[in-house]
């Protein structure tokens, strides 16, 4: 009997003890979870502040790239496609700059509720601030010197305009002058020249009891304007014509064509309209 409760006794005890193994175990587990459920955690969220340590840094290479461009654009700011780039690329910085700000204030709120010590990642901030800052100096001392050269670009762009205009009205004021000029001269080198039978020439009052534009009555119309300067040969259509007017020996000839019709050559053509600018030619 000693020996069978000696035995019982061992048995008990040793269920205790594995009783408590596990207790023990199952807490060490939980204990482990807990920890792990910490540290994902914080990488999340040390990977959040990296991440947005990333977009503000891309943020800042992408606005020094439209600067870039922006300074290439202005060295032709006349161009209609370079302004379009300039204005497209500023909207673009203004934007960027403002997200970037945003992030960075962002940044500091993650850093301040942050769980663990980021002394390092606070540097890291402040860096980035800084750069912020000095390229934000950049961007209003560029938008500074757009805005005076857009203001000395409307002033040429005034003065041209009132150049154009001035040269538009010496152009009009020239091209009057030509043409009054143009008319002077005309009026200067004009003549009449008509030819028709005894009867029509008498018909017209030109012939008059046989004297050749005795008075100022005759049919002007029935004449045709000619340019002394350039018209020298007038024809007349007719195998007989005599020149009824008084006009210079020595300054025409009198020709046949291929037809046998005549035609007048004049061959000194100032000489020719010296005694009158009215040539009249009876013909059969």
């Amino acid at each position: 009997m000693k020996k069978f409760g000696f035995v019982t006794v061992v048995a008990l005890l040793l269920a205790s003890c594995g009783q408590n193994r596990q207790v023990s175990e199952s807490a060490l587990e939980q204990e482990r979870d807990s920890l792990q459920r910490i540290i994902n955690e914080k990488d999340m969220e040390l990977n959040d502040i990296m991440s947005t340590f990333d977009e503000v840094q891309e943020g800042i290479r992408r606005i020094s790239e439209a600067e870039g461009r922006v300074t290439i654009a202005d060295a032709t700011p006349e161009s209609a496609s370079s302004k379009e780039v300039i204005r497209e690329n500023m909207q673009f910085i203004r934007e960027a700059m403002q997200q970037n700000r945003d992030m960075i204030a962002q940044l500091k709120e993650k850093l301040r509720t942050s769980s663990f010590n980021a002394e390092n990642l606070k540097k890291t901030v402040e860096n980035l601030q800084a750069q912020i800052e000095t390229q934000g100096q950049r961007i209003q001392e560029l938008e500074a010197a757009l805005a005076e050269k857009n203001a000395l670009l409307e002033v040429q762009g005034e003065q041209i305009n009132i150049l154009n205009d001035n040269v538009n009205i010496l152009t009009e004021e020239n091209k009057k002058k030509a043409a009054t000029v143009a008319s002077q001269e005309k009026q200067l080198n004009a003549a009449w020249f008509v030819f028709g039978t005894k009867a029509e020439l008498k018909e017209q009052k030109i012939l008059q009891s046989g004297d050749v534009l005795r008075n100022g009555d005759f049919n002007k119309d029935y004449f045709t304007q000619i340019d002394i300067r350039y018209d020298k040969v007038i024809k007349f259509y007719s195998k007989g014509a005599t020149i009824l007017s008084n006009h210079p020996s020595g300054s025409y000839q009198m020709v046949k064509d291929s037809k046998g019709m005549y035609e007048l050559h004049i061959s000194d053509p100032s000489k020719f309209w010296s005694t009158g600018r009215y040539l009249v030619v009876q013909v059969k």
